[in-house]
């Protein structure tokens, strides 16, 4: 039990390091977990008998020690996206009308898995104004297309990479464009959408690459165009939303970065994790899948749906365009070190394009 106490500090304190290699970034993702078992730790240092010699006593009050450290650190960053913390986006009352409001379904629905109809009646069933896929290919493709092909605006980005994406919306899409803002075979989607009461909110669709063995030993390509996206609506000022597979947890360094930096809001925190991945394994999950907007909007909505299929569960949120209502929001920000950092990602994220022969990347 010793052993398993000094791994779990290792652990933790690997997560806390600004490092890109993949094994140090995963260190962030099972904070849940690792709280769990130092808890066990905790449990089982008090209850361990090792009375019998001073080193045993020694050792015991060393592993419950070393527990509780461990579990109140992972649970300090694992407690806002709980119940038992405030909210950072305030609920939109009863008054707020349909037409100021718009229901986003995100949806990974892993390349080989073949059950379409999973999805698409959940889609018909929730209604959402837009459908953002991902790892979708020319398959997935005649399906939505079939189910969804009368929407008013569609991107289409068939990929057989496991990065294909394709947005369906029933709103009207003004000014749509595919990028690909660090790496060549890793599309992205920026398009206005035209909501009902005639406001228009920038929007962002992501699916950066995993930081993982068989995907990219550094997290760099992932941490750049999160990073890239979120200046971007720094600098704009404009009613924004940024949604996707961002193959990152809503608690790690960078998307904390990404918050900040950006000003961007989760409509998760003080109301649940929403666990979306892995769909097969309860006893492994992360939020994966996000929704993230600026002060302009308030939280109507935020589901988690039912498994089709995919390792992915869908999400769903229904987010009302408020923005003299701003103020009821906690809205983020970065002190100037924390812009610092996120310059400098970015900045290796471009020279990284640049070295691969890219050129400048679409968001400057």
């Amino acid at each position: 039990m010793f052993g398993l106490s000094i791994l779990l500090c290792l652990v933790s304190t690997l997560g806390r390091l600004s490092h890109y290699e993949w094994w140090i970034r995963a260190c962030e993702f099972p904070r849940v977990q690792i709280a769990a078992v130092a808890c066990i730790l905790v449990v089982g240092g008090l209850l361990l008998d090792s009375t019998q010699t001073l080193a045993g006593v020694a050792l015991s009050q060393w592993t419950w020690a070393l527990g509780l450290i461990v579990m109140i650190y992972q649970l300090s960053r694992i407690l806002p996206w709980t119940r038992w913390w405030p909210t950072q986006m305030e609920d939109a009352n009863g008054k707020v009308s349909g037409e100021h409001c718009v229901t986003l379904l995100v949806a990974n629905v892993l390349t080989p898995n073949r059950n379409s109809e999973g999805l698409i009646n959940q889609v018909k069933q929730h209604q959402p104004d837009i459908l953002l896929v991902v790892e979708s290919d020319l398959w997935w493709q005649s399906k939505l297309d079939e189910a969804f092909g009368d929407w008013h605006s569609i991107v289409r980005v068939p990929q057989d990479n496991l990065y294909g994406m394709h947005l369906y919306s029933r709103l009207p899409l003004e000014d749509a464009k595919v990028h690909y803002l660090i790496e060549d075979d890793i599309p992205s989607i920026r398009a206005w959408v035209k909501l009902p009461g005639g406001k228009r909110v920038r929007f962002y669709a992501l699916h950066p690459r995993p930081p993982a063995p068989n995907e990219s030993e550094e997290s760099l390509c992932r941490d750049s165009e999160l990073l890239l996206v979120g200046q971007q609506v720094y600098r704009d000022k404009e009613p924004a939303i940024v949604a996707g597979d961002l193959n990152d947890v809503a608690w790690s360094r960078t998307t904390r970065l990404f918050r900040r930096t950006s000003g961007m809001l989760d409509p998760r925190r003080g109301r649940g994790m929403f666990n979306t991945f892995h769909a097969g394994y309860w006893f492994m999950r992360w939020p994966l899948d996000h929704v993230f907007c600026t002060e302009h909007f308030l939280h109507k909505r935020m589901q988690r749906l039912d498994y089709f299929g995919s390792d992915h569960f869908p999400i769903l949120a229904t987010l009302c365009f408020r923005p003299s209502e701003s103020d009821r929001n906690d809205k983020p920000s970065a002190n100037g070190e924390e812009r610092d950092e996120a310059r400098e990602i970015i900045d290796d994220g471009k020279q990284l394009r640049k070295s691969r022969g890219l050129g400048d990347s679409a968001l400057g």
